[in-house]
């Protein structure tokens, strides 16, 4: 059922998509849906939970410090976000967020809780924070330009010129001039 669900909510976002088309795609009956979570709202969180623990996923980009860590922190998201496909939780919040509040609180959450506010502490200092979320917003655009909208060519550029382009900023974010 979440398959289904990250399915329809990739294909036709959250208005879009209805708890009757994903029971009938994941093959049960749209009572097993709401019994299982509520309505299309629970249906949607449940979908959205993230499929990679986040200790796992940023094991040993933090361990060597900051020089670097543009670099290994942006290919680390990009091999996985590439793997994902469309149907990634992260994806599918960025194409959700700009038109559901729900989706904008997830995406914020997540970002917030279990990327930037380890990023923050790995940066410390009086503008951590702010590195830190200069860092998200890159990584925002990053997906909505390459996964959401599909512009291209960045859309299929290999991962190494993508981080060869765009770690060098993330990069400044962390430990150059941010003015």
């Amino acid at each position: 059922m979440l398959a289904a669900a990250r399915r329809a909510f990739t294909d036709r976002g959250y208005i879009g998509a209805s708890v009757r088309q994903v029971a009938t795609d994941a093959g049960v009956d749209p009572g097993m849906i709401r019994h299982w979570f509520g309505d299309k709202a629970g249906l949607f969180r449940a979908a959205m939970e993230p499929t990679v623990d986040p200790d796992e996923l940023l094991a040993g980009v933090f361990d060597a410090g900051p020089d670097g860590l543009g670099e290994r922190l942006l290919r680390r998201l990009l091999v996985v976000w590439d793997a994902a496909g469309a149907h990634s939780p992260m994806i599918i919040l960025v194409r959700s967020a700009v038109s559901h509040e729900e989706s904008t609180l997830l995406l914020r959450t997540f970002v917030s809780e279990q990327i930037l506010g380890r990023l923050s502490g790995v940066l410390g200092g009086p503008d951590g924070a702010l590195r830190a979320s200069l860092v998200g917003s890159q990584m925002i655009g990053l997906v909505m330009a390459r996964y959401v909208v599909r512009v291209e060519p960045l859309a299929s550029a290999p991962v190494d010129a993508v981080v060869a382009a765009v770690a060098p900023t993330i990069q400044r974010y962390l430990t150059g001039e941010i003015g």
